[in-house]
């Protein structure tokens, strides 16, 4: 028969990130037909997926899933992961297996688990390349060949179909670990297999892949009730309240448009939904449109090694040079070009960040001329090496720490170095080179979906 509502427990925004355990445990009991959280983002830049790291620490994970694991065997609740790791690569979904298994080992759980892996040979996406079927995902430059063969891994951002075929292939699972995926794909899952709305499960997915931040206050653990025409929210906290204002306003969060969000297999339209709420906690939402989309596309996302960075942190107090900022800083720029003139110009690169002073916003600041008594200036040097990039940043340092500036009194001493060293190497730096659409023929056909006993 079948059901006129899906449950799901979300009980934080991102896996890793510090499950509440009371919470998860009061949402357990609220009856959910499943647990699903997102794990990853490109939100913290291309690091992870350039240099192989994982977003959270390893003892992060073990924490978190031990506690999904030991209510999901406790209650025979199924749980859905996304983005394995962050950047959802194949060694990544592979970590989250081998913690799940140590995790089932010593507790003596059994699990029914499918793995579903998202790395996209380069190959493939040449082939794609030359076929015309890749386009660019938003103000980026077309992609080449080039840029292909530098990426370290670019993976494919799947829907919710190889869920869905994870499900149709394998029957019932306890657990889903999925590679880089769309957001709400493992909320959406289970409502789209039961025939629901497209629009709201997608809609209720995007809300509720950050956990309870759409609550007064913000909070982590969510929970979501799926209808045929509505869903509503309600976080878990009874300290936390869903409400109109704040479950709207979180539908905006991320988004560049205020109503139209592109994803996997078509586009959510938001133009006509309504928010009602239904008691002091809980609002129900309804008016969601999808839009199918011909061809199908899906986001690669690739990055590049480029080089290394250093930085060094510098305090200033003093109101004359605050007032003098602006036309220094170049003056250093240019002290340094010439002191080290036998290198190529394109094999650095020196950038101040003075925070205080539109440290956030930089040219795009209106507040046109904000006045601070102190300023926090980061200067920041990338470079082919680390010791290019470091000798670089020390001399930005010294010549700003003495460099001479109109109504100067003080002969040095005007810039408060925090920390030492004083030129702190930050490592490899990698940029976002592969972030484009590709058309395929199948949502599923490039996502390998493997049965794992556990």
């Amino acid at each position: 028969m079948a059901k006129d509502e899906i449950k799901v427990l979300t009980p934080i925004g991102m896996l890793g990130y510090g499950i509440p355990e009371n919470f998860l445990r009061m949402g357990a009991e609220m009856a959910p037909d499943v647990i699903a959280l997102d794990s990853g983002s490109t939100d913290s830049g291309p690091q992870k997926l350039g240099l192989g790291h994982m977003t959270c620490s390893r003892e992060a994970y073990e924490r978190d899933l031990a506690m999904l694991l030991a209510v999901g065997h406790e209650r025979k609740i199924p749980i859905y992961i996304s983005s394995a790791g962050g950047d959802g690569t194949n060694a990544h979904v592979d970590v989250f297996l081998d913690i799940i298994k140590e995790i089932s080992r010593a507790k003596r759980y059994r699990f029914r688990a499918a793995a579903i892996y998202s790395e996209i040979p380069k190959q493939r996406v040449a082939d794609e390349l030359r076929n015309g079927r890749i386009a660019p995902c938003g103000p980026v430059e077309p992609l080449n060949e080039h840029e292909i063969d530098a990426s370290t891994t670019i993976v494919a951002q799947m829907g919710a179909e190889p869920f869905l075929a994870a499900l149709e292939r394998h029957g019932d699972l306890d657990i889903i670990v999925s590679g880089r995926a769309y957001d709400p794909a493992p909320i959406a899952a289970l409502g789209l297999k039961a025939g629901f709305d497209p629009a709201l499960c997608w809609h209720m997915g995007k809300i509720m892949e950050c956990g309870a931040l759409c609550a007064e206050p913000n909070g982590r653990a969510i929970f979501g009730t799926l209808r045929r025409d509505h869903f509503e929210l309600e976080p878990v906290n009874p300290a936390e309240r869903c409400t109109e204002m704040s479950v709207a306003a979180h539908t905006l969060y991320e988004k560049s448009h205020p109503f139209l969000l592109p994803g996997p297999g078509g586009t959510l339209d938001l133009s006509h939904c309504h928010y009602q709420q239904m008691n002091d906690r809980r609002v129900r939402v309804s008016g969601s449109e999808f839009i199918p989309a011909n061809p199908y596309t899906l986001k690669l996302e690739g990055a590049k090694k480029v080089g290394c960075r250093s930085i060094f942190i510098g305090g200033v107090r003093d109101p004359i040079l605050i007032g003098a900022i602006d036309g220094l800083l170049p003056a250093v720029k240019d002290h340094v070009r010439e002191f080290f003139a036998d290198v190529p110009s394109d094999n650095y690169q020196l950038i101040f960040h003075v925070y205080g002073k539109n440290g956030v916003m930089g040219e795009l600041e209106p507040l046109r001329d904000p006045t601070s008594h102190e300023l926090c200036i980061i200067g920041e040097a990338a470079a082919i090496t680390q010791e290019l990039a470091t000798a670089i940043c020390g001399r930005a340092r010294t010549a700003l720490l003495h460099a001479p500036y109109p109504g100067k009194m003080a002969t040095a001493g005007n810039l408060a170095l925090p920390f030492t060293p004083l030129e702190i190497p930050l490592g490899e730096v990698c940029a976002f080179n592969v972030y484009h659409l590709m058309e395929v023929d199948s949502p599923t056909e490039l996502f390998p979906i493997e049965l794992v006993e556990i």
